[in-house]
Order: structure tokens, then C-alpha cells, then sequence
């Protein structure tokens, strides 16, 4: 589309956004799990299927290709992790899988969850009324903050920062109107700020090193690319921006979720009790008071939670693909060039996959699936198969790790040190993004 050609013309997109969840069921009711139609102004093949949507995501680069809106692009950059495609994909996950490495998660950023999360618990006080919504994404973002750039929580930078960020973040959802006033332009111009921010601690950082003045406390990922990779500014900027919002957006959502489905299954809050309190006193007994990966490991029926938090929160709700050549599936033909939505969201509410899949049942993920839950369970094996939260194939999301540890690590200190009931209703909204409009209101008693 000619960028001289009115605006206006990109609703459409937008609007095929909000109906698509109520025209989905309608249509999987009409025509099946796969069907065709026209969604974001384009041909489109939309997948409920578990078998197609996992065949689409392993033949990523093969048969099929990332392709967001151009809207996404615009305003998250086009170097973003998001919506590169091929070999630049590659090397910027190859970047972002150093920096998330194992033995990186086991030796710092374990400590560093930790840290954050403590940072942020520490600071409730009881039967006091707040969002949950804005305390795990202080959390999420503080953490990102420092790991990516060696910010320090409360610094007035760190605030002004994150400040812009949420106009940033708000445009992001928004119909991409870019003219004065709207969320779209704002977000424009919070990206221009933003990236001049990073900009000015990458000169600082260069200059430093070429002074020999290095700070060895400054390990971060900013560090690390200007000393292990060839990107450009440009590819650096657009880089970091997009880790901000990766890791800081989908992790807060998922704490939130966990901290929203939890009071409604007494017996998970329970059971988590006693699986961490059994941690704390073995550290109490050996002396200990950081969380070790040992501690991590033993953290199973918490793994089970995050798993049915994912499972029925559905933080990603489906993925944007291109058909690169003429595909047949099962006796389906997807023509080239084609849009493809796999939808996550349809196949983890699948109750050929998942028992009374609206139910939040922990157990069904347990090997026996143990009878402390409610109602039979699907086989854990054979539903996980279909289970993609974070994606999948060469696109498998590189915070996985990273994001099931913050989870259990804030699980962890939330249920041995408080007690919380929600203290309006809320439900989480999905147009795009999940959000709660109200930010989801809890109040806390310490245990």
C-alpha cells in the first residue's frame, strides 16, 4: 500500500482484529478447525488445528514466514527480533540465547530474579489495596532494565524510562493512526526518545572502553553486543528495545495471571505452600538464604502451575505467518503467499486435548495425574505435544527460561510470605494483548 494512500484504509485491519475472536468459534462451528478468510486486508488461512499449527511453526523458513502488520514494524523497529525473518533472524537470536543461557540463568540471573522480585514484595503492606497488574510489570521491567542496561531501580532515569515505555507500550496496541493526539503518534514519538536514551549509553559505554575504563559491574547485554557482535547502531537499538518488550511485557502479564487464577483453586495455593515451605526450611537448615537451581528444580508442582497459567491465560493468542510456497496439509491447500494464523489460544481451550479445558487444574500436567484436582485429566504427554505458549520451531521464544523462572521464583516468595484475595472484579482482557482494565486489584495479609 502506497504510504500517500489515506489512513483510514488501515482500519480494516484493526477491525478484523477485534472480531476475530468472536468470528473464529462461529466459524470453526461453520467450517472446521481450518478454514479460509480475509483478516488484516489479506487472504487468510486460519488454523485451530494442533497438528497444522505445529507443522507451520516447525517449517518455519521453509514453507512458512513470519509476517506481521507493517504497523508492528513501524513502530517496534525493523530490525526487531519480531519481525526479521532468515538469517538476521538467526544471529539476533543466537545474541539473545548467550545472553539467556543456562549456565547464565544458574550463576546471575537467578540471583538477579531474586533480587527484583524481593525488591517489589517488600514493599506491600497489608490489607492495603493495589494493581497486581503494575506490580509485576515494576518487577518484569525493573529486572530487564538492569540486565540490559545496568539501570538501578527508583533511579530517576529508570522511572523516566519506564515512563515512556507505557506510551510506547499503548501505541503498540493501537490502531496505527499516525496523527496528533492519537496513541499511535505518541508511542512514535516515546520510540524516538527511547532509542535516544540507548543511544547515549551506548556512546558512553564505547568510550569507555576505548579508555580502558570498562566496569566490570556493568554485565549486561548492552555490554556484551558492543563487545561480541558486528550489529549496527541502528540493529542495536532496535535489538534492545524489543528485548525491553519482549521480556518485560509477556513475564508480567503470565505473574499476573498466576496471581489471578490462584485464589480461585485453594487447594494449588495450598499444595504450593507446602512445596516451597519444605524449600525454605531445608535453606533455613543449611544455613542458606539465596535461592540456588537446586532450590529451582524442586520447585515441580509450581512448573504445573505455570504450565496451566499459560495454558488458560494464553499471553500469546496466535502468531501471524506467510505461506512461501504452495502447501498441501491433510488435504488442505494453503496457496503461496497466503497469510497463516496459527491460533494458540484455540488449541489450548481444545477440549479434545485438554478435559473441561476452562478449567485451572495444575494436576493435568502432573505425570499420574495426581487426584487432587478436580475432574478427570487429559494424558500430560500426549496434550504437551500441542502445548506452544512460547511458539515453537527455529522462532521458539529465547526468554522461555527466563520467563518460567521469574514466574516460579516471585511464586515462590508471594505464597511462603502472603496471603491476597482479589479485591474487585477484574477479568483479563484480549484485544489484542492481554490486560486487566482494571489493573487487577488485590488486597494482601502477610502470613
Amino acid at each position: 500500500m502506497p504510504d500517500s494512500e489515506p489512513i483510514f484504509l488501515l482500519l480494516p485491519s484493526i477491525l478484523s482484529l477485534i472480531l476475530f475472536f468472536i468470528l473464529i468459534k462461529r466459524k470453526q462451528r461453520r467450517y472446521g478447525n481450518i478454514y479460509k478468510s480475509n483478516l488484516f486486508g489479506e487472504k487468510t488461512i486460519v488454523s485451530a488445528d494442533a497438528g497444522l499449527n505445529k507443522f507451520i511453526l516447525q517449517n518455519e523458513g521453509r514453507l512458512f514466514e513470519c509476517s506481521y502488520p507493517r504497523s508492528i514494524g513501524g513502530i517496534l523497529g525493523k530490525w526487531s527480533m519480531l519481525v526479521l525473518v532468515g538469517d538476521m533472524h538467526r544471529d539476533m537470536r543466537i545474541i539473545s540465547l548467550n545472553f539467556l543461557s543456562n549456565a547464565r540463568l544458574r550463576t546471575h540471573l537467578l540471583r538477579e530474579v531474586e533480587k527484583h522480585t524481593l525488591l517489589v514484595l517488600n514493599t506491600w503492606k497489608e490489607k492495603c489495596i493495589f494493581s497486581a497488574q503494575d506490580e509485576s510489570k515494576k518487577f518484569t521491567f525493573n529486572l530487564m532494565a538492569k540486565n540490559i542496561m545496568s539501570m538501578d531501580p527508583g533511579h530517576p532515569e529508570t522511572e523516566q524510562l519506564k515512563k515512556e515505555y507505557v506510551t510506547f507500550m499503548k501505541g503498540v496496541v493501537s490502531a496505527p493512526l499516525n496523527l496528533p493526539g492519537t496513541a499511535y503518534r505518541k508511542a512514535l514519538q516515546s520510540r524516538s526518545t527511547i532509542l535516544k536514551f540507548i543511544e547515549k549509553k551506548m556512546e558512553v559505554r564505547i568510550r569507555k572502553m576505548k579508555e580502558g575504563k570498562e566496569n566490570l559491574e556493568e554485565d549486561d547485554l548492552l555490554e556484551w553486543v558492543l563487545k561480541h557482535s558486528n550489529l549496527s547502531t541502528e540493529q542495536i537499538l532496535d535489538l534492545i528495545l524489543s528485548l525491553l518488550f519482549a521480556g518485560h511485557e509477556t513475564s508480567s502479564v503470565a505473574i499476573t495471571l498466576a496471581i489471578y487464577f490462584l485464589p480461585g483453586c485453594p487447594l494449588a495455593i495450598q499444595q504450593l505452600r507446602e512445596e516451597h515451605l519444605e524449600i525454605a526450611r531445608a535453606k533455613n537448615q543449611s544455613g542458606e538464604t539465596e535461592l540456588n537451581w537446586d532450590d529451582y528444580r524442586k520447585m515441580e508442582f509450581t512448573q504445573c502451575v505455570i504450565n496451566e497459567t499459560l495454558r488458560l491465560g494464553n499471553v500469546v493468542r496466535f502468531l501471524h505467518r506467510k505461506a512461501l510456497k504452495d502447501v498441501r496439509y491433510k488435504g488442505y491447500d494453503i496457496p503461496c503467499g497466503w497469510k497463516v494464523l496459527p491460533v494458540i489460544a484455540a488449541v489450548h481451550l481444545d477440549p479434545c486435548l485438554f478435559d473441561r479445558p476452562q478449567l485451572f487444574n495444575p494436576w493435568r500436567w502432573q505425570q499420574n495425574n495426581g487426584s487432587r484436582g478436580e475432574g478427570t485429566t487429559t494424558s500430560s504427554a500426549s496434550s504437551s505435544n500441542y502445548f506452544l505458549p512460547f511458539g515453537g520451531g527455529p522462532r521458539l521464544c529465547a526468554g522461555t527460561e527466563l520467563a518460567k523462572l521469574e514466574m516460579a521464583v516471585f511464586i515462590h516468595h508471594l505464597v511462603l510470605n502472603y496471603q491476597w484475595e482479589l479485591a474487585d472484579t477484574d477479568e483479563a482482557f484480549a484485544f489484542p494483548f492481554v490486560d486487566f482494565p482494571k489493573g487487577l486489584p488485590i488486597r494482601v495479609i502477610k502470613s
